[in-house]
């Protein structure tokens, strides 16, 4: 049941809303996830701006790398394969063929839990959510794969507050 909704969800997002120009945007904005990239960049941007809380960016960063490293781990145990959809052939390469947990995800939820100790929540929020949204968008990843990565860097994030 659960694998029939993932897939249909899947559908949906790979059928909506695509044109040339979407597509593209969708693909160079996800780049700026691989392997929570952006996150680092955040942080580093953050300690060099503001002296004062260079404490919580580094713990921030630190805290990113860990969730990447732990989501890599799951991943290779798991073993889950990327979503194949024979007439939807995904609109991305990836470094794996391996889906679950999300990196993109983790690390994303990870690094804005725990930068929302430093710069307004919302908008980091807003950043992980559409990175996460991008990667089912682009077919890579089932929902399930994002809800699991949400979780994942909530969670390390939590734990290390």
């Amino acid at each position: 049941m659960l694998g029939a909704i993932d897939l249909a969800v899947l559908r949906a997002f790979r059928t909506r809303g695509h044109t040339p120009a979407r597509e593209r945007a969708a693909r160079a904005f996800s780049q700026l996830g691989e392997q929570g990239m952006v996150w680092f960049g955040v942080c580093a941007a953050g300690a060099l701006a503001d002296r004062g809380s260079r404490r919580a960016y580094g713990k921030a960063a630190v805290t990113v790398l860990a969730t990447y490293g732990l989501n890599q781990l799951i991943k290779v145990s798991v073993r889950r394969p990327r979503p194949r959809i024979d007439d939807l052939p995904p609109l991305t390469s990836t470094l794996t063929g391996l889906s679950y947990p999300s990196a993109h995800a983790a690390t994303s939820f990870a690094g804005a839990r725990m930068l929302s100790s430093a710069l307004p929540a919302a908008p980091l929020y807003a950043l992980a959510v559409g990175l996460c949204l991008s990667r089912v968008y682009l077919g890579v990843h089932y929902p399930t794969d994002i809800v699991a990565g949400a979780a994942l860097g909530s969670s390390v994030a939590e734990l290390v507050s």
